[in-house]
């Protein structure tokens, strides 16, 4: 069976839409909050009714001239809202204001690593603007009624359709973690796919390997996880291959992925462009961006993760793997940053942001902007272990102050009497008065026992209540256990 499907190649494109995060719709000036109650975000324009004129949201535009250039998109000087034709409940005029013909943005790419650490680049074939639909609500089987909540209808989309690059699930899911990366990087989308936020249709079809040709694809609708984007394009190969070796066809089609039983479930048959009766939107005059908003959009773009992990590695001189898990989210790399502006010490503050600060924020479920320990205070604290003030080991404790109290370093360290010792005669007292009481192990460390010696350690540690510094403890240590 494994040989029978290795004759055989994926092809998959998929087309993205990334609601924007401005704070009104894309054609009226009603609310984008979620979860407000039903229809409570809406007025006549966006409910579609008779009479009611759009007006196109400057931010939208801009918006989508971010995601343009940060894609490497060519910006068209001259692009227009066309009226896409279809029925649907929650559709409140009967078409959806589009672009098709004339979008914003063409010809771009993303570049992805793959599953064995190759670079490959997948192309975009354009990126453009339009208004979201309602949402459907079924209150459930047999009840013979759904509510319409028309709050996300005019959300502000921007629909980005890459080229049929992709060859395998794992690619895909790679290029969808790029793509959302990048919006939540430029500050367009929230990235939220709980609430729809960033949603993906994929296409995929099947063909022999080195076949010119593609298959017939089928459209698997509406996929909110990566982990099921996976799923799904896994279960809809392996059909179409199943369908074509048992003597089928492949039907052109939209299929929904059930997430409960793992596969696709036929929907309807696939539109065609022509289907939808695409003609410019009489309402909407063109939109015309000039050469000179292009570069205002360009100059104000934040440094994109690619350009972040390449500073991180060369003038902070953290490792690849260190920049790679900083910057794949933007708050936390600009955590990371603003620690290291505190306390110029890149891999210390690196260390404790990568390991108790994600620790704390994943079993508090909190997010970064919501962490309640300030960089500005764990950079005070590396500050304080890197000029000897606190041990490692003190350290630890002082952060979870931090973390409950939102208290500084010093004044924790203070209030609670954790300066280090660093005194060698307060130290010796202390070395001697435990060579003295476990004068046994002190002859078999003496006799060649060498692992006693971390006994001792302990010992000292555990009654200077850790505040002995490490290294004065050692170096004290061996030279007492040596004149025995």
């Amino acid at each position: 069976m494994n040989a029978m499907k290795s004759r055989y190649e994926a092809v998959i494109g998929l087309e993205v839409h990334a609601q924007m995060t401005t704070a009104t719709k894309i054609f009226c000036g009603c609310s984008t909050a979620f979860g407000a109650p039903p229809n409570s975000h809406t007025c006549p324009v966006c409910l579609g009714l008779p009479g009611a004129l759009p007006v196109l949201n400057r931010k939208v535009v801009e918006f989508a001239i971010r995601a343009g250039l940060a894609s490497r998109c060519t910006i068209a000087p001259r692009s227009v809202f066309a009226r896409k034709n279809y029925f649907y409940p929650d559709l409140p005029k009967g078409y959806q204001i589009s672009q098709y013909e004339l979008p914003i943005c063409i010809g771009g790419h993303l570049e992805i690593e793959t599953k064995e650490g190759a670079r490959k680049t997948i192309g975009i074939t354009r990126i453009h603007m339009e208004e979201d639909a309602g949402k459907l609500i079924h209150p459930g089987e047999g009840s013979g009624y759904s509510h319409v909540d028309l709050n996300r209808a005019g959300i502000p989309l921007l629909e980005i359709v890459s080229e049929p690059d992709m060859r395998s699930a794992d690619e895909a899911v790679a290029y969808l973690r790029k793509l959302h990366q990048t919006v939540v990087y430029l500050g367009i989308c929230d990235g939220n796919l709980e609430e729809g936020s960033f949603r993906c249709d994929a296409n995929v079809s099947v063909r022999l390997q080195g076949a010119a040709r593609f298959g017939t694809r089928a459209e698997l609708k509406n996929i909110n996880s990566f982990r099921f984007v996976k799923q799904a394009i896994e279960y809809e190969i392996e059909r179409q291959i199943d369908l074509v070796e048992c003597g089928g066809t492949v039907v052109q089609e939209t299929r929904l992925f059930d997430s409960v039983s793992g596969v696709t479930r036929s929907m309807r048959s696939k539109e065609e462009a022509h289907d939808y009766r695409y003609f410019p939107d009489p309402d909407l005059v063109p939109v015309i961006v000039s050469a000179e908003w292009i570069d205002e959009v360009r100059t104000a773009l934040p440094e994109l993760p690619e350009a972040k992990i390449d500073r991180f590695t060369t003038a902070l001189n953290l490792s690849r793997q260190d920049a790679e898990l900083l910057a794949a989210d933007r708050a936390l790399a600009d955590y990371f940053e603003a620690c290291v502006a505190v306390h110029n010490n890149p891999k210390g503050c690196a260390n404790w942001v990568m390991g108790e600060v994600l620790r704390g924020l994943n079993e508090s479920g909190l997010s970064v902007a919501a962490c309640p320990l300030t960089p500005e205070n764990l950079g005070g604290m590396v500050a304080r272990i890197d000029d000897g003030t606190i041990s490692g080991k003190i350290a630890k404790t002082v952060f979870q102050e931090m973390w409950d109290s939102g208290k500084s370093a010093d004044r924790i360290i203070e209030e609670k009497g954790l300066r280090q010792v660093t005194d060698s005669g307060a130290i010796e007292g202390i070395v001697d008065e435990i060579i003295a009481a476990n004068a046994e192990q002190a002859a078999q460390y003496r006799a060649g026992k060498e692992k006693v010696f971390g006994f001792f350690v302990g010992q000292v540690m555990k009654a200077s209540k850790g505040k002995a510094n490490p290294q004065a403890v050692n170096d004290i240590l061996r030279h007492k256990l040596a004149q025995g």
